[in-house]
């Protein structure tokens, strides 16, 4: 690579680095704030907090860096427009296809880059991620433990706390069971402790009162108790967390054995080839939008108006590859062995960039097209 190669691939990784961490930070910070809410509001701790928005950091960098390759791309292209550089160094025989050349070289890193989220980093940090959320939904104990409140640890359950001591007694506690619409039940009592024995978690209410009401004839029963323990081991959920899901599942797997994964997933065949080949064409579309971004602002003629139409129609170009993209995943959905059409909008987005370079090569097409148009109205 020359010296001006490495300048604008330098000039591309800066900035793209720039729109990379503001728009991850943007996102990041707007996902966090509805995980803050939401575990905080379970009486979960700040370090799960941390261990959540950790994990969920690849998938948002995964949203956000295509889109960081492409305003990388059109903002140093734009700036190097501007400032005469790409004139100068055209002047001195460098054609639209050799200044593509960084451009190039910036896509394929930032597809690397994809690759690595797409492959490894996004399946793992999901993968851990759910079983987490699991283990979370399953703490019982950590969902009791908020202090004026009105608490659901489950479907028919109501539980309350006036306040938590120091010392971790629960003052004023209040539990209704209504799971049996036939047979429901409400414990209250001035305190409670929660226990943990053999491996299950009981609520041991102390000075209490028990309320039942029974179906035949609407009969209210009360008791007074003491002490009594209430285990609520049993609303949380038995068994072994299955993470047997096709976006966990490794991408040799989902190009190899198809089949076998749709039938330990219970997903569909297609649903799986669309996964495993949408992680290599999101790398690939990373190089078609930095491509897009730099050949398109090579099209056109000086405007005093600058080159926002150039801007808009990389713009446009992005969403209608998108649009493919999302035309051939419904088709590959429902016939599987058309998962080749994935690789289409790729295909072309390659052409797109093919077709501007070599209409920038020779700038004089543009110009004669325009004015023969202009021609045929006037003697129109």
């Amino acid at each position: 690579m020359t010296r001006f190669d490495r300048y604008m691939l330098s000039q591309f990784m800066v900035l793209f680095g720039f729109f990379a961490l503001v728009l991850v930070l943007i996102f990041w910070i707007n996902k966090a704030v509805r995980v803050f809410d939401r575990l905080l509001g379970e009486g979960q701790t700040g370090m799960v907090f941390l261990e959540f928005t950790a994990l969920s950091l690849p998938a948002v960098i995964g949203v956000v860096l295509p889109i960081a390759v492409f305003a990388a791309a059109i903002y140093v292209t734009n700036r190097l427009s501007t400032e005469s550089e790409l004139t100068v160094m055209q002047a001195t025989g460098y054609s639209p296809w050799r200044l593509a050349r960084p451009v190039l070289v910036y896509g394929l890193i930032a597809a690397a880059m994809m690759s690595v989220l797409t492959h490894v980093l996004i399946p793992m940090s999901a993968s851990q991620l759910f079983l987490r959320q699991t283990e979370v939904s399953r703490n019982v104990t950590a969902k009791l433990l908020t202090e004026g409140e009105f608490l659901h640890p489950a479907d028919g359950m109501t539980f309350y706390i006036r306040e938590i001591t120091a010392d971790g007694a629960l003052n004023d506690v209040f539990l209704s069971d209504r799971r049996d619409p036939a047979n429901p039940i409400t414990y209250t009592s001035s305190q409670a402790y929660l226990v943990q024995e053999a491996g299950d978690t009981h609520l041991v209410m102390v000075e209490g009162l028990a309320q039942n009401v029974r179906g035949d004839g609407d009969r209210l029963f009360t008791t007074h108790f003491e002490d009594f323990s209430y285990d609520i081991s049993q609303l949380m959920e038995a068994g072994a967390v299955n993470r047997d899901r096709v976006s966990f599942t490794a991408t040799p797997a989902l190009l190899g054995q198809p089949a076998a994964v749709a039938a330990r997933t219970g997903a569909a065949v297609g649903s799986v080839l669309l996964e495993g080949h949408s992680r290599i064409t999101q790398a690939l579309m990373c190089v078609i939008g930095a491509l897009v971004g730099f050949a398109t602002l090579l099209v056109g003629t000086y405007s005093r108006f600058g080159v926002w139409w150039q801007i808009l129609g990389a713009f446009v170009l992005l969403v209608l590859l998108k649009l493919a993209e999302s035309g051939v995943s419904g088709l590959v959905l429902a016939q599987p062995a058309l998962w080749p059409l994935l690789y289409l909008p790729v295909v072309a987005g390659f052409g797109t960039v093919m077709l501007l370079l070599a209409v920038a090569a020779r700038p004089g097409l543009v110009t004669r097209a325009i004015a023969r148009a202009r021609w045929k109205g006037g003697t129109a």
